[in-house]
């Protein structure tokens, strides 16, 4: 992205304005207001080429290898503009080392890609730390100490726990003065008649 001479003046006036805080005039505020809406499209125009560039060189590597020059080219320009070689893209390059252009850029390739590789992994071992502004917090009056402090539930007090009420289940109707009877006492087991003697005592006949 470059800048004429007019955009480096309103550049430098922005940068001065926001090392040196000083009121600003009506115009310099519209012309960086103007300038920072052409950074913006500029931006979203080099997506979009972008975006353009990179659909091409799908379309010649899926028609490879008859299309191999104009691949080439289109690989070298996406490389330049920041595009990070693909599988796809390692994968034609090997079919295509015997060109020295496509050994070249295998090379190219190779190395960047190990180069992303390495950065992944350096990401994941990262531990991530607490800044120094945000651990001072900690010492100072309602920072993170009286915030942990605040979170912690209140503990009740330590007491005899036999001397604490029981939870009392809700009664269903009236309590008895008296232990409920239980069923044999209700209804007492019928008793079974004696049997009748064996050899009965005879009458003594009236005289």
């Amino acid at each position: 992205m470059a800048f004429g001479a007019q955009e480096l003046r309103v550049l430098r006036r922005a940068l001065a304005l926001a090392l040196h805080p000083t009121p600003a005039s009506a115009e310099d505020v519209q012309d960086c207001l103007r300038l920072a809406e052409s950074v913006d499209e500029a931006a979203r125009e080099g997506a979009r080429l972008r975006a353009f560039l990179l659909a091409d060189l799908a379309r010649y590597r899926a028609a490879l290898p008859g299309t191999a020059a104009g691949y080439l080219v289109l690989l070298e320009e996406a490389l330049g503009s920041g595009h990070r070689p693909a599988p796809d893209d390692l994968a034609a390059l090997r079919a295509l080392r015997g060109n020295p252009t496509a050994a070249a850029l295998l090379d190219r390739c190779t190395t960047l890609a190990e180069q992303d590789v390495r950065t992944r992994l350096a990401g994941c071992d990262t531990t991530p730390t607490v800044p120094a502004s945000r651990t001072r917090l900690t010492a100072l009056p309602g920072g993170l100490a009286a915030l942990s402090a605040s979170e912690e539930p209140v503990k009740k007090p330590a007491g005899n726990p036999a001397a604490e009420p029981r939870p009392q289940s809700p009664a269903k109707g009236p309590r008895p003065d008296r232990p409920i009877p239980t069923p044999g006492e209700v209804f007492p087991p019928k008793r079974k008649p004696a049997p009748p003697p064996a050899n009965p005592p005879q009458q003594l006949a009236a005289g």
